[in-house]
């Protein structure tokens, strides 16, 4: 009998590598071969010492690895959970008002522009490839109440390789901007027609994700209406909870026979397991223990909880009820779409809760790197397919080099790797990621296809 047959692999890496596990926050593994079969999967991650053996099973020569420097490592892809794409054109301004003010001057108006299609081309593209530059190789956007234009947005994330859940915005209620809303049919019918006309392209990465906005932009009837929608399809589901006490006072007025926001979205069928909303500053122990329940996953999204003064989501106390979180760039509430933004701005809310006296301890860097990669694929339910190193997981990974001609911070000679790895947690960006792999498909550098 001959041996066995093996795949093909695409990728031999000989070097360090970062990842979490459900058992530690950070690995670090020094002097590690990972191999990337043809199909993007993780074939092995083995010590160095394995070389022989693996090259005996998977057939590859030493000519074929290829080795990185010792100021390079591979961390997996960062996981961005929530993040408005139309709002990428005005990110980084406007963060001068709170939450229903901000929306009524300088959202709706802008996410009006996205039935001109050529607009949406230019803002998403941009939009995508500056995630992908940043590291984020999944993302779980919101689109706008333009069916077209959110089919656009899925073709160009598919273009670029990026793994990602859109959304088309639902929404009949606006007082504030009359003009950017639909009927509650009008919604319904165009939310099936996004949904089937993503299912049927039959994207390798790319899913839709049922999005009512929030509660006070939603009918009883639409929120029914899409949460059997979501049901029939077996598709995912997103929105905003409790991101301001204004908004949950106006809850409070429009739903007034619901016990609490979360109960709207639960009655409604729209607290699933399948379910991530964002922000939950003001979720109560009763409400945390219905998401634990569900199975229904916190986008933490930091940036925003502070630009606008919304509030502070306590990330150890949603931990503590077990219920699914991920970091989330919120933008343009928040103004940066980078992912290692929210890694800090959720440091500093939970060191600001420590000083406030509202936990004995914060969050530490590590785990929060594992809230912004394993984390993230949790609370989106992908973490069968990505998230970290696991063999048999996507390579969904970036390759960090820590000494790039413009990198933004200094090594010494005293650095231990561990003090490496903080430094670029703390002080790096997309001058030090070198390349972005998802599915172990190169797409940072670019294409020039794209």
């Amino acid at each position: 009998m001959g041996s066995p047959q093996v795949s093909a692999l695409a990728h031999i890496f000989k070097g360090n590598f970062v990842h979490s596990s459900s058992s530690s926050p950070l690995d670090i593994l020094q002097g590690h071969l990972l191999g990337v079969e043809e199909s993007g999967k993780i074939a092995f991650l083995e010590p160095v010492e394995e070389q022989e053996k693996l090259a005996k099973k998977w057939g590859f020569k030493a000519s074929e690895i290829r080795e990185l420097s010792n100021n390079e490592f591979f961390m997996p892809g960062l996981v961005d959970t929530h993040i408005h794409a139309p709002q990428y054109s005005f990110s980084g301004t406007r963060v001068d008002l709170p939450l229903l003010q901000w929306l009524k001057a300088y959202t709706y108006p802008t996410e009006t522009k996205y039935k001109d299609s050529d607009f949406a081309e230019e803002v998403y593209t941009r939009a995508v490839r500056r995630t992908l530059k940043n590291g984020t190789t999944t993302a779980c956007y919101f689109a706008t109440i333009h069916t077209d234009a959110s089919l656009l947005l899925a073709d160009i994330i598919d273009k670029f390789g990026q793994r990602a859940f859109v959304g088309k915005v639902c929404m009949d209620i606006n007082e504030s901007c009359p003009d950017y809303k639909e009927t509650t049919s009008e919604s319904i019918k165009e939310t099936e027609r996004f949904v089937r006309g993503v299912l049927e392209k039959k994207y390798a990465r790319v899913h839709p994700i049922v999005t009512p906005r929030f509660g006070p932009s939603c009918s009883e009837e639409m929120l029914g209406s899409l949460g059997d929608l979501a049901k029939a399809h077996d598709v995912h589901v997103q929105s905003h909870i409790s991101e301001t006490e204004e908004e949950i006072k106006l809850v409070e007025k429009i739903f007034p026979t619901y016990q609490n926001y979360t109960e709207l979205y639960d009655k409604n069928k729209l607290l699933t397991n399948k379910t991530i909303l964002a922000h939950g500053c003001y979720l109560s122990d009763e409400e945390l223990k219905l998401f634990n329940l569900r199975g229904t996953a916190i986008a933490h999204c930091p940036n925003s909880n502070t630009a606008l003064c919304s509030g502070f989501l306590n990330v150890k106390k949603v931990l503590k009820y077990n219920v699914k979180l991920g970091l989330g760039t919120d933008v343009a509430g928040g103004y940066s779409a980078s992912m290692f933004d929210a890694i800090r701005k959720t440091l500093i809310v939970s060191n600001t809760l420590k000083i406030n006296k509202e936990n004995e301890e914060g969050l530490t860097l590590k785990e929060v790197f594992r809230l912004a990669t394993l984390g993230g694929s949790q609370a989106l339910g992908l973490d069968a397919i990505t998230g970290n190193f696991e063999v048999g997981k996507e390579f969904d990974a970036l390759l960090i080099n820590t000494k790039a001609s413009d990198s933004p911070f200094d090594l010494f000679a005293s650095d231990m790797f561990e003090d490496i790895i903080q430094k670029f947690l703390y002080l790096g960006d997309d001058r030090n990621i070198e390349e972005v792999y998802v599915a172990g498909k190169l797409v940072v550098p670019f294409s020039s296809s794209v």
